[in-house]
């Protein structure tokens, strides 16, 4: 429950369990009222100084006319959903009355082409982050666990390390664009083109964190064990498998927290410049549109934007938990 960031049911089932309430109470204070205060707090004061804040769409949209707007978004998301299931429904029964007439030649099957719902740029969003995340990954822990073992091999990788990590994503965009361009030249349906050059950009900004902490990780092993492992003579094979990632997975974690946060941040920008359908591209069509309402549904992808950020982190956070035994956090 702590690491999935339900901290506040566990007083709530300690006094179901018979625990002392009294205690428990001052646990739930600090767990979930103190927060909710805060929260409440913030958004008292949005809805009080939002309307007095003019812009070329009109004041800024407060708490309720946001949460209109979501349910203005959700609901878009249903009728399209339902348009889409009625065009499969009457494409089945057309089908099905040529074959039965004997024209099997004359059966067509085709995709829905509806614009897509604000739910399935979330969904496309989080499929782009995941796979920069993934070849990030692939990437950052063999180098890391290189580094770590190599004075040599880190002494090397040091001063590139140095040189990329600070790379704005709008600095990497145009060349990845230009790269994914020559090299992806027949794009598949479900890979397109601009979601690669999104992902790939998530892979260049997000592989430092877990690189660093990966080489921190593995040189921070015990000198004893290492000095054990050369005694009996292990391959390296087993070195890495049996001694140098379980020693250095909980740094390896915290790598892969980090670097799953800055990819959720650069994907944002990579989404607006490259094109690609997801919620960088939905703020971008919003602050293009300048309708009455895009300033709301702005805000409302904000909000999307920081809750899904911390639900990927406390997901990874749960999972250090579940695979380290030394972080006690």
């Amino acid at each position: 429950m702590n690491a999935l960031g339900f901290s506040w049911l566990v007083p709530l089932l300690k006094i179901a369990a018979g625990d002392n309430p009294r205690e428990q109470l001052g646990v739930l204070k600090q767990t979930l009222i103190l927060p909710l205060v805060g929260i409440g707090f913030f958004v008292m004061l949005w809805a009080g100084f939002a309307p007095q804040v003019q812009t070329s769409l009109g004041a800024i949209p407060g708490p309720v006319q946001v949460w209109d707007q979501t349910i203005n978004l959700w609901d878009d998301h249903t009728r399209t959903r339902a348009k889409e299931t009625a065009f499969y429904e009457r494409q089945d029964v057309r089908n099905a009355k040529l074959i039965a007439a004997g024209k099997s030649d004359k059966v067509k099957v085709r995709a829905f082409t509806g614009k897509p719902t604000y739910i399935d740029q979330i969904f496309t969003s989080l499929v782009t982050v995941g796979l920069g995340f993934v070849i990030a990954t692939i990437i950052a822990v063999p180098l890391g666990i290189a580094s770590g073992l190599s004075q040599s091999f880190n002494s090397a990788i040091t001063p590139l390390i140095q040189i990329f990590k600070p790379v704005s994503p709008l600095a990497w965009l145009p060349i990845v664009t230009m790269i994914v361009s020559a090299l992806y030249v027949n794009s598949y349906d479900w890979m397109p083109k601009s979601l690669v050059v999104s992902a790939v950009t998530v892979t260049l900004c997000s592989l430092w964190p877990t690189l660093i902490n990966t080489a921190l990780g593995v040189a921070s092993i015990d000198k004893d064990l290492v000095n054990v492992s050369k005694v009996l003579q292990l391959p390296t094979s087993k070195v890495i498998t049996k001694l140098v990632l379980p020693s250095s997975l909980p740094l390896i974690f915290t790598g892969l927290r980090l670097s799953l946060g800055v990819g959720w941040m650069v994907l944002i920008a990579a989404e607006m410049l490259a094109q690609n359908p997801g919620l960088g591209k939905f703020v971008w069509d919003e602050f293009q549109n300048g309708s009455s309402q895009s300033l709301a549904k702005i805000i409302v992808a904000v909000l999307t934007i920081g809750l899904i950020g911390f639900m990927l982190d406390r997901l990874m956070y749960a999972l250090q938990q579940a695979f380290t035994f030394s972080s006690n956090r």
